[in-house]
This record gives C-alpha cells, sequence and structure tokens, in this order.
C-alpha cells in the first residue's frame, strides 16, 4: 500500500486506524469490564420475572440445549442432534441488543463478519468474503422460503433485507456446507429468518424512532388468532435516513469537492409483510423496496453526483400445506413465486445530462414436496423434491438523458433448477447417532452435482456431544457472473465458461454444558474451496471478470462459551482462529480477518420487561486489495423499556459507544481501498400497544 499514491493522503483518522492502540483498547477494555460487573451486579438484585412473551433465552440450558431447531436438517430436532453447530438468536435478544438490521444480528453469531460498502451488507463466514461478493454463498430462508434472486443469488441482510427485524421470531444460523439438503447456494451455511405469527403480536403495535444522521423510521402492525386456531397477521413498515457528508481522500481534489460526497449517503424503503394460516394452510406475502444513495462513486462514476443511486425491489408469495397421514409420517408441500428487481443509476460524466441505467429483472416460481418419516424404528427419514423455473434472468443497460436510450446491454435469460433428496437419523446406539444425507441437483447453468453430509454425533455423558462432520456444497455460476457485459472504464465481461464452485468440509464439534446454567461450544474446521468464483481486473482491458481461480484452503477453531444465570442474565461469548488462504501462493485472502472475537451480555433490570444490552466485537487485521486494514473493537449499548407508560414501551441504543474510527476493504469496483465505518450513533424508539 505504501507505494500507491492515493494512500500518501490519507487523513490522520484512517491513518491512526491502521494500528488500533493498546491503550484505546486497554481503555475500552476497562469500561466494557465496568459496565458489564453493573450489569451482572443488577441482574444479581432482581429477580427473574414473566414478561408478555416466552423468552427462549431464560429457558435453564438443559431445554435450551433440547430446543428444537428445523432448518439443519429440513425437520425439527433437538440443537444437540443437529449435524451442525447451530447458532440462534430470539426476538428477545433482538430487543435486548437494539439490532437494527439482519447484518447486525448475523455478525454477532460466532464465526461471522460483516462488511459495508455505504450501498449494500455483505455477510463473510470462516475467513471467506470475496471481493464481487453478492452474499451468493449463503442461503438466506424466510420461513423455509429460498430468497436468493435467480440472477445474483443475493440474499441480501442490510436495510435492504425484505423484512423488518422487528417481525422476527427468531434466526436459525447452521454454519458449513447444506447442499445435501438445500442445493446451490448453501456453501458457507443457511441462514433461516423465522417470522412472528399474528398470536404473538396479539393486537396492534404502532412503533416510532428516530435516530443520528436524521434517521427515521415508522411500522404499523396488527396480528390476531381465533379459538379455531386461524392466524392472522399484517405488518407495513417505512424508513428514511439523510446520512452523512462523507469524506474520501481518494478525491481530494478540487474538481472533486475536495474529497466530500454531499447528501449521497441516504437510505431509504418501505415493506409489507403478510400471514395467514387455518389448519394445514398457510400463505405468506411480502414486499420491500429500498433506494440507496452511492457516495463512493463506484465502477468509476463522476463523484459527488447526486443522480447516482441503486433502487431494489423484492416481493414473494408462499403457499404451503402440511398433512400427516398418520402418527409417524407427515407430507409436506409449498408453492411460491418470487421477484426481484434492481435498479442502477450511474452517471460518469458530471457536465452531461447522460444517465448510464443499469438494471436486471428476476422471476421465478417453484415448489417442494417434502416426505418426513419415524415409520422404522431408530429411523427418521426426510426425503423431498424441488423444482424451480427461473422465467426471467434479465439484464439490461443503457444510457439515457430522459429523451433518447443508447442500448448497451439487453441480455434475456431463462434458466431451472431441480434437487432431489434423502436423508436418514439413525439412532446406532442410544449415545449414538448417524445422520446421512446425500442430494442430486440438476442446475442449468452446473449440469448434475452430487452432495453428500455425513455426521456422527457420540453422547458419552449427559449433556455432552461430540459431532464428526463431513460434507460438500456447491454454488452454480449466477447469470451476473456468466453473462453481464459492458465496455468502457469501470465496465464488465462475461465468462460463459465459468464452472460451478465447490467445498469439502470437515469439522469437529464438541458441545458439553458444566452444569444447569452454562455450556461450551468449541469447533475445529478445515475447508477446501475449489474452482472459487473470484472478481478480478483483467489488466490486458481493465474490465472486470468473473473466472474460477484456484484452490483455497480454509482452517480454524471456534470456541464459543454460554452462562445463564437464574436472575434472567445471560452471556455469550466466542472466539474464532481463522487462516484463508490462497492455496497456490499460500497469501491470505482479501477481507479474510484472522481473529474475530464476540461478548454480548443481557440482563434485566429494574422492573419486569425491562432489560438492557452490552455487545462487544473484535475484527482482526484484514487484507484489501491493495494493502491492509487492521483491527478493531467496537461496543454497542441498548435498553428496552416496557410499559414506561400504559401500554408504551421503549428502548435506546448507543451504537459504536467509544467512537472508534475503522473501515472495511473495498472491491475492485471502488477506487477506495477501504472504507470509512460509521462512528457513534443513536437510536430512540417507542411503541404503543393497543
Amino acid at each position: 500500500m505504501s507505494g500507491n499514491p492515493v494512500f500518501t493522503r490519507l487523513p490522520a483518522w484512517l491513518a491512526a486506524s491502521r494500528a488500533v492502540p493498546s491503550a484505546a483498547c486497554a481503555v475500552a477494555r476497562r469500561t466494557l469490564a465496568t459496565l458489564a460487573a453493573l450489569i451482572l451486579a443488577q441482574g444479581a438484585a432482581q429477580a427473574a420475572s414473566e414478561t408478555e412473551e416466552v423468552d427462549l433465552s431464560r429457558l435453564p440450558i438443559e431445554q435450551l440445549l433440547t430446543l428444537e431447531v428445523s432448518t439443519a436438517s429440513k425437520f425439527t430436532q433437538k440443537v444437540s442432534d443437529a449435524p451442525s453447530a447451530v447458532s440462534v438468536v430470539t426476538a428477545t435478544d433482538i430487543k435486548a441488543f437494539g439490532w437494527r438490521t439482519l447484518g447486525d444480528i448475523l455478525r454477532s453469531m460466532r464465526g461471522l463478519h460483516a462488511s459495508y460498502d455505504r450501498n449494500y451488507t455483505y455477510l463473510g463466514a470462516r475467513g471467506f468474503l470475496r471481493p464481487g461478493d453478492y452474499n451468493s454463498r449463503f442461503l438466506l430462508l424466510v420461513d423455509g422460503y429460498r430468497t436468493n434472486d435467480s440472477v445474483y443469488d443475493q440474499g441480501t441482510v442490510g436495510s435492504e433485507f425484505i423484512l423488518d427485524v422487528d417481525l422476527i421470531d427468531r434466526v436459525e444460523f447452521v454454519p458449513g456446507p447444506g447442499s445435501s439438503i438445500y442445493g446451490s447456494n448453501a456453501f458457507f451455511g443457511v441462514v433461516n429468518v423465522i417470522t412472528r405469527n399474528g398470536g404473538d403480536v396479539n393486537g396492534g403495535r404502532v412503533a416510532a424512532e428516530a435516530a443520528s444522521h436524521g434517521a427515521a423510521k415508522g411500522r404499523l402492525t396488527y396480528g390476531w388468532r381465533s379459538a379455531a386456531g386461524t392466524d392472522f397477521l399484517l405488518s407495513a413498515s417505512g424508513f428514511d435516513a439523510r446520512g452523512q457528508d462523507l469524506y474520501f481522500p481518494e478525491y481530494d481534489f478540487p474538481a472533486t469537492n475536495n474529497g466530500f460526497a454531499q447528501g449521497l449517503d441516504y437510505d431509504r424503503g418501505h415493506g409489507l409483510l403478510a400471514k395467514f394460516s387455518h389448519g394445514p394452510y398457510r400463505l405468506t406475502f411480502a414486499h420491500a423496496e429500498r433506494k440507496k444513495g452511492i457516495p463512493t462513486a463506484a465502477y468509476s462514476q463522476a463523484f459527488n453526483d447526486p443522480r447516482s443511486f441503486t433502487l431494489d425491489t423484492q416481493s414473494f408469495a408462499d403457499f404451503g400445506y402440511r398433512h400427516s397421514s398418520d402418527h409417524d409420517t407427515e407430507w409436506n408441500a409449498r408453492l411460491y413465486v418470487g421477484r426481484y428487481d434492481y435498479r442502477g443509476d450511474y452517471v460518469y460524466d458530471a457536465q452531461s445530462a447522460v444517465v448510464n441505467r443499469d438494471g436486471s429483472r428476476a422471476l421465478w416460481w417453484g415448489g417442494e414436496i417434502k416426505w418426513v418419516s419415524t415409520r422404522f424404528d431408530r429411523h427418521k427419514l426426510v426425503a423431498g423434491v424441488e423444482l424451480q423455473r427461473d422465467e426471467r434472468r434479465d439484464q439490461h443497460n443503457f444510457d439515457t438523458d430522459g429523451t433518447n436510450i443508447r442500448a448497451i446491454l439487453d441480455d434475456r435469460r431463462q434458466g431451472s433448477r431441480a434437487g432431489i433428496y434423502l436423508q436418514d437419523e439413525f439412532a446406532l446406539r442410544d449415545d449414538i447417532l448417524l445422520n446421512a444425507g446425500l442430494r442430486h441437483d440438476r442446475n442449468s447453468a452446473a449440469g448434475g452435482v452430487w452432495n453428500p453430509r455425513l455426521a456422527l454425533i457420540y453422547k458419552p455423558a449427559r449433556g455432552t456431544s461430540i459431532k464428526a462432520l463431513y460434507g460438500s456444497a456447491f454454488r452454480a455460476p449466477n447469470a451476473y457472473e456468466q453473462y453481464y457485459q459492458v465496455p468502457g472504464e469501470g465496465g464488465q465481461k462475461p465468462n460463459p465458461a465459468l464452472r460451478p464452485e465447490r467445498i469439502r468440509t470437515r469439522e469437529l464439534v464438541v458441545e458439553h454444558h458444566f452444569s444447569a446454567e452454562s455450556r461450551l461450544t468449541a469447533s475445529a474446521f478445515h475447508n477446501t474451496v475449489s474452482d472459487l468464483i473470484s472478481q478480478e481486473l483483467d489488466p490486458a482491458d481493465d474490465l472486470l471478470i468473473y473466472r474460477n481461480l484456484s484452490r483455497a484452503i480454509a482452517r480454524g477453531v471456534e470456541v464459543e462459551y454460554e452462562r445463564l444465570w437464574q436472575s434472567g442474565v445471560k452471556l455469550r461469548a466466542s472466539y474464532s482462529l481463522q487462516r484463508a488462504t490462497d492455496d497456490a501462493s499460500g497469501t491470505l485472502l482479501a477481507n479474510a480477518p484472522r481473529r474475530l472475537g464476540k461478548f454480548n451480555l443481557a440482563a434485566p433490570l429494574f422492573r419486569p420487561g425491562w432489560m438492557t444490552g452490552l455487545e462487544a466485537q473484535y475484527v482482526g487485521r484484514r487484507n484489501t486489495l491493495a494493502g491492509t486494514v487492521d483491527a478493531y473493537c467496537i461496543a454497542n449499548w441498548s435498553v428496552f423499556l416496557a410499559n414506561v407508560a400504559d401500554r408504551l414501551d421503549a428502548s435506546f441504543g448507543i451504537y459504536n459507544l467509544f467512537d472508534r474510527r475503522y473501515a472495511d476493504p473495498g472491491g475492485e469496483e471502488l477506487l477506495q481501498d477501504a472504507i470509512r465505518q460509521d462512528g457513534r450513533s443513536f437510536r430512540v424508539k417507542l411503541i404503543y400497544r393497543f
């Protein structure tokens, strides 16, 4: 990086962020320790009490260990029996820690980290977060429905996510390859967002919030459940954030406003969720639209031009039916349709009226039939067939001055995918469980692919599980990677010859609880990725292109400790040590931190329903495309107060409590090698129940 003249102009804040001062970290640690001690003392003095909702986080640890999860195997099973080290976050956790987006929730989990380029939020796992990645290596589900679109295979986790986080009942994250049960995109893991039902709300809610940088948000929700079992939920929300005026030293010239992007960090959108269920039938509809300004001048745009923005619109309808033919067999069927439209307005000449309009239209429909049976002694079987037809994988690009249009790209395609899978949870002995699965997928972009999974789970003592795991997964190249083509500076060229990328994982997991209140989870993993699809700049023509690169290897260990107190205090802390390298050169991959640390402490306060949450996150040094960004540690603090007045709840949060200055690596589409992140910010929210 020192040889790059751009970085010789870095201001003092970024120069300081290159090396996290040990003294500052020490002060932060002492302050966090003091706050944590106060919370623990308060929690010890406050007896646990019943609240309006069932709080999964306060269940005794043995009940928590036997809590049923549904994502790991597509049927309900105990957490200790799942063929993975599953992480679960509940609605109560979301309240206690004041998380604002799905990305906030996920970055608090063991082994995950995230990056933000001032437009979208990207998720990384176990050392992998490639430049140009659109979260296509995670399968993102909402109540089991696949939300990844059919052009970019994108799983949206930031403010662009299709749901308001207050509508989330819980989030299950299953790390490791999941293609043996889910097919493509379940590469580094599966995220299942389980939404609330009408009976959980049981009335109406009006929520309003205000936050730093001119941010405001509102939500109206109504839900009910009848005595006959009919359940209904309807929620509408909207948000608008003015954002900040941002300084980018790479553009610090008089002709580019001395590096300041003014009024371009705005973020606004709205969403709708409707759910209905009765007996074996259920129907879910969701819609969201989000518009985001582009302050970074990505893809060689003119800097500080207010005409540049992105617009994401997504919708889906999911219909499901469940039938139990007898006490040991269940049939599930679902039909769905999804749509995702993207529009990006890009300005390359500030003096011209011409705007380059980039976009895509994706439309898909499909269905799944699943059979689950315990008819055979000591076996729990799941089998299914899944089909999806991509009616539209359209991409377009053209220049327009509002009257005339000059077409550059008009690519229209269709595609399909189909999969058949079988999995058996076989109790070899009372203390040994074998979970074996196999799936065959046929994808129009990848041909036929087989993916197995094996998990041997040994329980040598009550409360202890040792899991030996092996699995493989694949990700088919998407339409954007294969066929997108725009010439000129900042452009991209296609690569129809892309092959699917593969991953093989070996993992050993030990889960043990020392008492009824504490649990330790430790895992060691070895991932081998072949034909990794990565975006790079071709020096022959300075155009971006996606290519299958050489193998990549990731090794690491993860440790997580959880502790619950009878007072309601909950502690979750984890540490990850990982190394992801290019197999040919041995160099560390970009945006691959060697170390991750997570600390979450929640406790009740002075009155029933009052709680506070303290969170700290450490992300180690990461390589960028031209240099490095150093480690950082940030803390967030939130308070939730139920019934501060009649039927009125309130919450308050401070994010980046110590105003740490830090940056995330940039991608090939950016001139900036590092993107500065937000300093200290605040949020206040009021919720009225009726």
